[in-house]
């Protein structure tokens, strides 16, 4: 039985091959599932954030977009939502 050097680094090869695509592949795809469960986060708090408010007369509209700036900024994202409304 004879180990062929020049199979053993196309395996070699083929696996590194392997390994970098899936890397690559895979940082987009986790990029997006990132800003799906913070929209989803940023919905349920602007959801929570009308149900109180509607005791004071504070309604924010619930969109992607809305969603996505409270599930990227958070908090300050809320308060920006708020100023904005107020300004506009």
């Amino acid at each position: 039985m004879q180990l062929d050097i020049g199979a053993i680094a196309a395996y070699a090869f083929g696996l590194i091959m392997l390994y970098v695509i899936g890397r690559v592949l895979l940082g987009p795809i986790k990029f997006v599932l990132q800003l799906i469960y913070n929209a989803v986060i940023g919905g349920i708090i602007l959801l929570l954030l009308n149900f109180i408010g509607g005791y004071v007369g504070l309604h924010i509209a619930v969109n992607p977009l809305t969603a996505l700036t409270v599930g990227f900024l958070g908090v300050p994202g809320i308060i920006l939502l708020i100023i904005l409304k107020n300004i506009l």
